[in-house]
């Protein structure tokens, strides 16, 4: 079952890095539900920015750890250079 990594971006311009393996249902839950990460439920609402699929959770949680780590500026690059 394929996973994915995402970025999200904030009401408030800030970014989110997270991990699914069912992400349009993540992505309602960032905006809908009491179950979204709290970060994104007080910045509401959020906008799908870049995504990649994975073939592992484990490959996904690699992936998402390395985005964590990359400036604002980097992650901006990386959503501008996927569209």
């Amino acid at each position: 079952m394929p996973h994915f990594v995402y970025i999200l971006e904030c009401a408030d311009t800030s970014l989110y890095v997270g991990s699914t393996n069912n992400l349009e249902k993540r992505l309602k839950e960032h905006n809908t539900s009491k179950q979204g990460a709290h970060y994104t439920k007080i910045r509401r609402p959020v906008v799908l920015r870049y995504s990649e699929t994975l073939p592992s959770l484990g490959e996904a949680r690699a992936r998402e750890a390395a985005l964590k780590r990359l400036t604002r500026k980097q992650k901006l690059a990386l959503i501008a250079s996927s569209q």
